[in-house]
């Protein structure tokens, strides 16, 4: 019984470090999905309020926002994914002045960069007739992200505010504030859409003043909260020194790679499917599919920020083998959601259709749809907490690499011969993509097996002390 003792005594103590970084994870994965969820819903409820104005209005707006996305929105969130690894690591080992200066940092470089941004968005019209589409609808489009400018820069500073704030684990005052947000947004939509008498125009506005809003009270909270006492210690110009610049730019632009390289791949396959036989059906049922698969992702997104959170959180505290065990915890709890999110998915394949047509030939093709995107859902959630891994360790060149190979190397050209010289059209292109986020776990799930953890945590360490060296010399 002795010899039992200490044995049964380590067992109940790895199952209760188990339990509390479940708790961990969940606590603030949690929030991270609705702040995503909620984001997400500004410029959807923006589109739906449009959708009422007539189709052309409607085609404009939407093609608006999904060049928005593509063109802007995508290359900030890749760029401030940096801070996921030197915010975090900073916290992680207690220099708490540095997340402030990290921050200022890349607030002043996503603004520089939105600025060539947003002379593509006052060019949008020009662009999209360029391309092909519709003249009409590219007016419509043009004059639509014209006032989305405003949204480029306010969505640069929310997101280096959300990374700010969540990798101090302080995830509830970011869902407050875009609960609030998205709140407020739909009166002022509404208004500004039918009784302003500025029509689709009003719901570009309206999503100026919402991200700006957000901003507001974020940049608020962290002003007087107690909370950020340490964190924030106001302006510096430290952040702003030239020869600082290299720290967050060696992760952002990789990071920002990693990011657009596989959005672009899924809109990518929205326009392949426009040359499909039958494009219309093949494109409608596609974008179908991709609303879905954004939806459900939002929660392996909520997942991959909390495990970024505890990587880079416990590597910058020296504490290898937690960021070890997070990560076991996290693939395990994203393989329990995918399973149950993909059952999910098949069970309602016959009448989940009908939530976007009526038309019989819609709904038949989207139920035979829906099992290939529980499969995709299944092997999305495990790249997204992977992704979630490498971003907390610093790996973002790695991803970057990992995602080029994966989409561009694999996964478009299989969907290319699938859909085309195999001619079994729209399921051909989801297969692709298939084929890219096998690719893209098994890559990524090799990577973090063979990581040394003992040496990511040295690493860790050397990256915070090097940041703070650089500013002690300049100060």
């Amino acid at each position: 019984m002795s010899l039992n003792s200490p044995l049964i005594e380590e067992r109940k103590q790895n199952k209760q470090q188990v339990i509390e970084e479940v708790k961990k994870q969940l606590w603030l994965s949690g929030p991270l999905i609705s702040v995503t969820l909620l984001n997400f819903g500004i410029n959807l409820i923006s589109v739906m309020f449009v959708g009422h104005l007539g189709e052309l209005s409607l085609s404009g707006a939407s093609m608006a926002t999904s060049f928005a996305s593509v063109t802007g929105f995508s290359l900030l969130v890749g760029m401030a994914s940096a801070l996921d690894t030197l915010c975090g690591q900073s916290y992680g080992a207690k220099q708490y002045q540095m997340l402030g200066i990290h921050m200022q940092r890349a607030m002043f470089i996503l603004m520089i960069v939105a600025i060539p941004l947003s002379i593509i968005w006052a060019n949008t019209k020009s662009i999209l007739i360029f391309l092909g589409q519709d003249p009409e609808i590219s007016t419509e489009a043009g004059n639509y992200a014209k006032l989305m400018v405003p949204c480029l820069f306010a969505y640069g500073l929310l997101q280096c505010l959300n990374r700010f704030l969540q990798t101090q684990n302080i995830v509830f005052p970011m869902m407050f504030s875009s609960c609030a947000t998205t709140l407020l947004h739909l009166p002022v939509c509404w208004f500004l859409v039918y009784k302003s008498g500025l029509g689709s125009r009003g719901a570009a506005v309206a999503n100026s003043i919402s991200y700006w809003l957000n901003v507001t009270i974020l940049s608020l909270y962290v002003k007087f909260s107690p909370s950020c006492k340490k964190t924030w210690t106001g302006f510096s110009k430290e952040a702003l020194a030239w020869n600082n610049i290299p720290i967050f730019m060696r992760l952002a632009i990789p990071s920002a790679v990693m990011v657009c390289l596989e959005m672009w791949s899924f809109e990518l396959m929205v326009l392949l499917s426009g040359l499909l036989p039958n494009p219309k059906l093949e494109t409608s049922v596609l974008s179908i599919c991709l609303n879905t698969s954004a939806a459900v992702w939002m929660i392996p997104f909520g997942l991959s920020g909390a495990i970024s959170i505890r990587v880079s959180n416990e590597l910058g505290a020296g504490h290898p083998w937690t960021a070890r065990l997070a990560v076991c915890v996290v693939v395990v709890i994203a393989i329990i959601e995918s399973i149950i999110v993909g059952v999910v998915l098949i069970l309602i394949r016959n009448i989940w259709g009908y939530a976007y047509s009526n038309e019989e030939e819609v709904v038949k093709y989207v139920a035979t749809m829906l099992p290939i995107l529980a499969a995709s859902n299944f092997l999305d959630g495990l790249q997204s907490v992977l992704s979630g891994t490498a971003r907390g360790c610093g790996w973002q060149k790695i991803g970057a690499f990992v995602n080029l190979g994966s989409y561009y190397l694999v996964g478009i050209p299989a969907a290319i011969v699938l859909a085309f010289v195999l001619n079994i059209g729209g399921k051909g292109l989801w297969l692709g993509i298939i084929c890219a986020l096998l690719v893209q776990v098994i890559s990524l799930m090799i990577i973090t097996i063979k990581t040394d953890w003992e040496k990511e945590a040295k690493k860790a360490t050397d990256r915070v002390y090097n940041s703070i060296t650089s500013e002690s010399l300049i100060s």
